[in-house]
This record gives C-alpha cells, structure tokens and sequence, in this order.
C-alpha cells in the first residue's frame, strides 16, 4: 500500500470510491447509510427537534423523550402530545426531507449531515441543510436543487 500522511489517509478515506481500492475494508464495511439521518444525536431524528413544530411554530424546538416515538428505524421526539400524534397520523407530511440529510448535499450526490437550526419549508416540506453558508447555495435555485435531490434520492445511501 502506498505510504501517506494522517492528513492525505483522511483525506482520501472519507472517499467510498477510493476505500475498496486500497484494500482497506471488505464490500460489506461500505453498507449503505440509514434512511434517516441520526449522527447529531445517535438513534435520534432532527436531534431530538420537534418536527412538527416547524410548521405549526414557525421554528425549531426541542422534543422531549416523554413524547416520542420510533419510525424509520429513528426516534423522533416531539415538544407535545399533540405534536406526536400529528406526526403519527402522516410522518410523511412533517419528517424533513431526504432523511434530515443536507438538502443541498443530497443535490449534488451525496450525503451531509442536516442541522436542524438551519432549515426551509417549501412546498408544505421540511428540508434541513447542512450550515447557512450551504442553505444561501441551495436558496440560489430551490426548484434545481428540489429536483436535483428527489432523482438522487434515496440513491446517495449508498454513496
């Protein structure tokens, strides 16, 4: 195997394409990533953020572990009852789009974590991305960068 630095090994280990090729992992350490994005807070959706709360408060708000519930392989937590039974009767309408992934990530062919203080409904959708600078790239062309995301969507898992 070639010789690299600490940097030029992270570097290129954080490419799925370049792994198999240095022999590093077998096929199945390269598993697709879940549906639904949990790396803010590990098996916990939106980060513990109510998602029904961006449209019914206009804002982001923390969810309790009193109120939640497991879907998609997630929990999903909520600040009510009421917020909770919303979400059970159509998760479809109040879960961010692509997972809680970046919007603007998933765009462009890949995955990136959502942060769930720096997001948009459009549409009657919730879409996450993953900082501010990244949400005034993906604001340039909503509808491109929408479209862009539903054809490489659910696809970038395995990327």
């Amino acid at each position: 195997m070639p010789s690299f630095n600490r940097r030029q090994f992270l570097t290129l280990t954080t490419s799925a394409a370049v792994i198999p090729s240095l022999g590093l992992f077998s096929g199945s350490a390269l598993a697709a990533k879940p549906e639904v994005f949990t790396g803010l807070v590990e098996g916990v959706a939106v980060a513990g953020y109510d998602p029904v709360a961006y449209f019914t408060k206009g804002k982001p708000v923390k969810g309790s572990a009193d109120h939640s519930l497991m879907h998609e392989g997630a929990e999903w937590r909520f600040s009510s009852a009421d917020n909770k039974a919303l979400f059970e009767a159509n998760p479809t309408k109040y879960a961010p789009q692509y997972g809680g992934y970046c919007a603007y990530a998933v765009s462009q062919g890949y995955t990136a974590k959502g942060e769930p203080d720096v997001w948009k409904i459009v549409d009657d959708r919730l879409y996450l991305n993953f900082n501010r600078g990244v949400q005034r790239r993906w604001e340039k062309d909503i509808p491109s960068h929408i479209s862009q995301a539903d054809g490489n969507w659910p696809n970038v898992l395995t990327n």
